[in-house]
């Protein structure tokens, strides 16, 4: 029979204690075990199984948080808490005594410790990405196929446009043997204490998926709260770009709304529908206009600070937002109350010290006082008249461009569009022209959309006109490659760039830049800030509609032609003779 050592340090009265104690005497009794059980609160677990002099087959550490492993072992040993033994009793003793092996030999008392007996070879992840639609679901492909290709199983949430899906249970988390975060905004990681966690972005994920596996599983498991946050470094995880990234996330389903019901108002009550108070085309323009877009600024600034700062962050900056919006300084002052905000209360929250006893009014009564008081104060006197001198001065130059003008803004914000097909340059450009709606200008929007919808556009249609210079997969991936171009998806043609890079980038640039600039002349006006080619359907979305579907035709040929002598032929597999 073999001998199973358990020792467990919690208080005798914990109630976690006496339901992991009984579970285990009763998987022991099934799998007919003899089982040591000795408990201490205090004393170190491996100093307790060193002292004991029992000579045993296994031994199992636990705590209500994880111990550490010790260091050598010449016996199996798992250290792990109380409530994953409680939930996962046969699981636990699976790894210790794995399922018909032979009897170990017993091992009188030694320094122990550890490796798990039998591996899990189960992995879990999170993905996410700003707008949550294609970096989400390229990244969480990726992974899923790097953790077969090594012979694991995974199973990865998704933090989408639509919320979490393929949630992972608690068990799930427990069970797994790391934890890959692949994210370019904010995900809670409290939940995945004591596991190996890597944090990256999604484009690390996209790009290598078995490299950053074995990075998540060369980690330390962690013991504390935070996990074991080693790569990348944290400037990289939570740097600017990250913080505005979870803003504009948070931020685009108001916009996308807001601009919908302001369209549909014009369309049932003309250009006056927010004037005869109490028609439907006045209800719509209400929720459209007076609330949904009120809300965005507060809610682009409230959730960059929330990114900066956790909780404490989100009230000063929903109130540094609404006093942009208020004062007029628009969505450049959102930005920087939410900068401002955040920063604001992660130093407060370093910097006030208070006994432990009074630790839990900081973050509900002294870090939201001070925090927005400052800023308050900030936004009105100091940091809003400059905010709101330069956004009148951009939208007066905006409204009244000449045709020169309106080509070069084109050129550039189309160029950037596709430059990264969904990175930081890209991001920047579609988030300069959401942040214009707030003040009544939809011609940068309208550029920017249709600029980000030929990347895919054109690699679909050169995949399919100019077979040989495209492989079989990338012309079978060319009809959903379409769709996602029609859709504005603009990451649908990252796997075309990856795979020809110095010639493909240039060539899509090129494109969405003549697009874009052609949309820009012509004044078209675009009043949600994503669709694709579907928002012709919904009246007065779109101004100039034919002008605008050819400034996309134009640009989509421009880039084919301009792929068709970029790109080489591939070479054919020459027949090797007999």
């Amino acid at each position: 029979m073999s001998t199973l050592l358990v020792i467990l340090q919690a208080p005798a009265e914990a109630p976690i204690l006496r339901l992991a104690k009984g579970a285990l005497e009763a998987e022991a009794t099934r799998r007919g075990l003899s089982l040591i059980i000795k408990v201490d609160a205090s004393a170190d677990p491996v100093a307790v199984w060193k002292s004991s002099g029992e000579s045993v087959n296994a031994v199992l550490l636990a705590g209500t948080k994880a111990p550490a492993q010790p260091v050598s072992a010449e016996v199996p040993v798992i250290a792990t808490d109380l409530a994953r033994v409680s939930r996962e009793t046969g699981h636990v003793l699976d790894q210790l005594f794995p399922a018909n092996a032979p009897a170990r030999p017993a091992s009188a008392s030694s320094p122990v410790v550890s490796t798990e007996a039998a591996a899990s070879k189960f992995l879990v992840g999170v993905t996410s990405c700003p707008t949550g639609i294609a970096h989400t679901f390229m990244a969480a492909e990726s992974l899923l196929r790097g953790a077969k290709a090594m012979g694991y199983t995974m199973k990865v949430e998704t933090r989408g446009s639509v919320g979490a899906k393929n949630e992972l249970t608690e068990e799930e988390i427990a069970k797994a043997d790391a934890v890959i975060v692949a994210a370019d905004a904010n995900v809670e990681t409290a939940r995945f204490a004591g596991k190996r966690l890597l944090e990256t972005g999604t484009k690390a994920a996209i790009n290598d998926a078995p490299g950053l596996i074995k990075e998540a599983l060369a980690l330390e498991p962690s013991s504390t709260q935070t996990g074991g946050l080693k790569t990348p470094p944290k400037a990289a995880r939570t740097g600017v770009y990250k913080h505005l990234m979870t803003g504009v996330s948070n931020m685009l389903p108001l916009v996308t709304a807001g601009g919908l019901m302001i369209a549909l108002a014009f369309a049932v009550g003309g250009i006056y529908a927010g004037d005869n108070e109490w028609t439907f085309g006045w209800a719509l323009m209400q929720i459209g206009g007076a609330s949904a877009f009120a809300l965005f600024i507060p809610v682009l600034a409230g959730f960059i600070a929330f990114s900066i700062a956790d909780r404490p962050g989100l009230a000063p900056g929903l109130i540094g937002g609404m006093l942009a919006s208020q004062i007029g300084a628009g969505f450049l002052g959102g930005l920087a109350a939410g900068f401002f905000a955040g920063y604001l209360t992660r130093w407060l929250n370093r910097k006030i010290n208070l006994p432990d006893t009074l630790q839990g009014l900081k973050p509900v009564l002294i870090l939201p006082l001070l925090s927005s008081l400052i800023v308050g104060l900030g936004m009105i006197y100091v940091i809003g008249p400059p905010v709101k001198f330069i956004l009148d001065g951009l939208s007066a130059w905006l409204n009244n461009m000449q045709e020169g003008s309106a080509l070069v803004l084109g050129l550039l914000l189309g160029g950037m569009m596709a430059f990264d097909m969904g990175g930081p340059v890209n991001k920047s450009a579609y988030t300069f022209s959401v942040g214009l709606l707030a003040s009544q200008i939809y011609v940068p929007m309208a550029a920017v959309m249709a600029a980000g919808m030929v990347p895919p556009l054109a690699c679909a249609l050169a995949a399919n006109l100019f077979r040989n210079k495209f492989t079989a997969d990338e012309r079978q991936a060319s009809k959903a490659t379409a769709i996602l171009g029609i859709s504005f998806i603009t990451e649908g043609a990252i796997p075309y760039a990856a795979a020809d890079p110095f010639r493909v980038i240039p060539c899509t640039v090129l494109g969405s830049a003549v697009t874009g600039a052609i949309s820009m002349v012509l004044g078209c006006k675009l009043m949600v800030p994503h669709g694709g080619v579907f928002v012709l359907a919904i009246p007065n979305a779109i101004t100039q509609g034919m002008g605008y579907v050819a400034a996309i035709l134009i640009g989509t040929l421009v880039s084919v032609g301009a792929l068709y002598f970029a790109k080489r032929p591939l070479k054919q597999a020459v027949p090797v003779a007999a």
